[in-house]
């Protein structure tokens, strides 16, 4: 009998341990691409880790003709939460998948990231983000639009654009559990969300 109630609570035991260890899904790899039609556009990619992640790599990889179509688009690229606070921002990096990466290629290699949701943007160069905060916008924002690739030299000095800058750009996620692209939005509707989001919460105070 004795042994009989040490059986089975070696069998709950083992229970316990087995529902203890933590389930992990299963990261995958997304790509996306597309084209941006003006200088001062930002494309945002979400993607999410339903548990704490060691090796997230996003990167472009459309300059120069790598990736699936090239076109020498030059970006810039940051991190955001998903309540849109940069954590980091870059502009050339081809270390991250030199395989495909060429000079002007950006993104960021994570050997740590935390459970939850992010945002990944890809902008022109050198529409860098202007602060800390995603309601901070970007280099470029308020600006007549101008269409890559149809500026004059005026332009190029101007606002630092480069004259042979390509439309496609490419990005690679590697290491997350889920990923989809934003429609596209030029900087002056990003700016006009804002400012309604921001109304909105005045009319509630009243």
């Amino acid at each position: 009998m004795e042994d009989l109630n040490m059986k089975k609570k070696m069998m709950l035991f083992v229970l316990m341990l087995v529902l203890s260890v933590p389930i992990f899904a299963n990261a995958a790899t997304f790509s996306f691409g597309g084209n941006i039609a003006n200088h001062n556009d930002v494309v945002f990619i979400n993607f999410s880790l339903t548990s704490d992640a060691t090796n997230v790599r996003v990167w472009t990889d459309s300059f120069n003709g790598g990736g699936a179509a090239g076109g020498n688009f030059d970006p810039i690229t940051a991190l955001w939460t998903s309540t849109g606070n940069l954590l980091a921002q870059n502009d050339d990096d081809d270390s991250i998948n030199p395989s495909t990466q060429t000079y002007y290629d950006s993104g960021f290699s994570l050997p740590t990231l935390n459970a939850g949701s992010y945002m990944f943007s890809i902008a022109c160069y050198n529409n860098f983000a202007n602060g800390t905060l995603l309601s901070d916008g970007f280099n470029y924002d308020g600006g007549t639009p101008i269409a890559l690739g149809a500026w004059t030299n005026s332009d190029v000095s101007t606002i630092g654009l480069d004259p042979n800058i390509g439309t496609y750009w490419h990005v690679v996620l590697d290491g997350v559990d889920s990923a989809n692209q934003q429609v596209p939005e030029p900087a002056s509707m990003l700016l006009l969300g804002l400012g309604l989001a921001g109304l909105a919460t005045l009319k509630k105070k009243f």
